[in-house]
């Protein structure tokens, strides 16, 4: 492979921006284009659900400092939407009307929130939670809220439940799911963050959906649920998961997998030539678990941007970390390493579940899956080994032995 001379990255968060940072720290020489949708420099998401969201941060965790992209020569395209991509011409087009031919294309675009396709969606008072201005707006929504509704129980959901539970405001969470977060930690985990919740004022209304949303003078003013009653609200948030930004890959004839993600093999690469795909965007083949996953994580967008930057280079080696994440809900943080299978796989939990407090393993055939810390942060490292190597275990070496020992 050939040292492309011009590398175009599609993309301004964390996978794109830490793909052109690691060009540089690799002594790449040649031209790097960086383009972004968002009008501010990339930065990270967790601090948007987490503590951006709360008050306890003004800015979110910035990829690089102010003066980092000038400094290393990286061409950054701010509020610069990409139009099309043209393989045969090896050319993006931006909505200016710039055209920019590239050696290599990574495509880094990440993933919008769902929407909900229900009348009175497009209601003043019902938000999203994607970039910073959006955490901005629902942060200053919180603060004047009386009653918060939030549509959705999964990670997102709980973190904005937290909040708004900071800000003072009544908090009501609707979830289809019969706990929150069942359909990644399962029912007795999941139980944990739902009596945390409970605890802390938040009421449930779960195994249900929304039916509409009620308004006056084009501001939200309650929730109706399929079962005919309504939450008054005076802010609602909706997060129901995200969709990949797939348009620019579909628009140009590259793969799109079952999971909505771009096909790309176990070194990033989709099937057609010099172009890569990172973050969330990506459905990789992955050599771990002998099939495509997509990740919508931190982790994932951090260590996959990496990733694509070395194999662009030249480097040709498949991406085989396993998913991590990580959250804080009150008083309770916890990781997650690994990728469970809550219909084949079953829980080994060590601790105190009902003290918060706790290790859970998700084992398959006696090795270690997934596993997760709670309010324990000495065991991270053996947790990532027993993930990672797959070695076998007994229920009591996880249960009563040392961790770090298990070779």
């Amino acid at each position: 492979m050939s040292e492309p001379q011009r590398i175009v990255i599609i993309g301004g968060g964390l996978a794109g921006a830490g793909a052109a940072a690691a060009l540089r720290e690799r002594g790449y020489p040649g031209e790097v284009l960086l383009f972004g949708a968002d009008a501010h420099r990339p930065y990270e998401l967790p601090a948007l659900s987490k503590g951006l969201l709360i008050g306890d941060a003004e800015e979110p965790d910035w990829v690089r400092d102010q003066n980092f992209y000038t400094e290393h020569d990286v061409a950054l395209h701010l509020g610069t939407r990409v139009t099309r991509i043209e393989l045969g011409a090896r050319l993006v087009l931006d909505a200016a009307g710039g055209e920019h031919r590239y050696d290599r294309l990574l495509l880094a675009t990440g993933s919008k929130p769902r929407s909900l396709p229900v009348r009175g969606a497009d209601l003043t008072g019902i938000h999203t939670l994607r970039t910073l201005d959006d955490a901005l707006a629902l942060r200053a929504a919180f603060a004047k809220a009386d009653r918060v509704v939030i549509v959705g129980s999964g990670w997102i959901g709980s973190e904005a439940a937290a909040a708004a539970r900071k800000h003072g405001a009544e908090v009501t969470v609707v979830g289809m799911e019969t706990t929150p977060l069942e359909s990644v930690l399962g029912p007795e985990v999941g139980g944990v963050f739902r009596d945390l919740h409970t605890e802390q004022g938040v009421r449930w209304r779960l195994g249900t959906s929304v039916a509409d949303f009620v308004g006056d003078e084009g501001a939200v003013t309650g929730v109706r649920l399929t079962d005919g009653s309504v939450l008054e609200a005076d802010v609602v948030l909706v997060a129901v998961g995200a969709a990949p930004e797939t348009g620019l890959a579909h628009a140009a004839g590259l793969d799109l997998s079952e999971d909505g993600g771009v096909c790309v093999d176990a070194f990033l690469r989709t099937a057609a030539p010099d172009i890569y795909a990172a973050g969330d965007v990506a459905s990789q083949f992955h050599p771990k678990y002998d099939r495509r996953i997509r990740v919508e994580h931190w982790a994932n967008a951090k260590n996959q941007g990496e990733h694509a930057a070395a194999n662009m280079l030249g480097d040709h080696e498949p991406y085989q970390r396993a998913p991590y994440f990580f959250s804080d809900q009150y008083d309770l943080g916890c990781e997650y390493r690994g990728l469970a299978n809550l219909d084949t796989d079953r829980l080994v939990v060590r601790g105190d579940l009902a003290g918060r407090e706790f290790l859970a393993f998700w084992l398959n055939e006696n090795r270690v899956t997934a596993a997760m810390n709670v309010n324990i942060w000495d065991s991270g490292d053996a947790l990532k080994h027993l993930v990672d190597t797959g070695t076998p275990v007994t229920d009591d070496q996880l249960l009563q032995g040392d961790l770090s020992a298990i070779a």
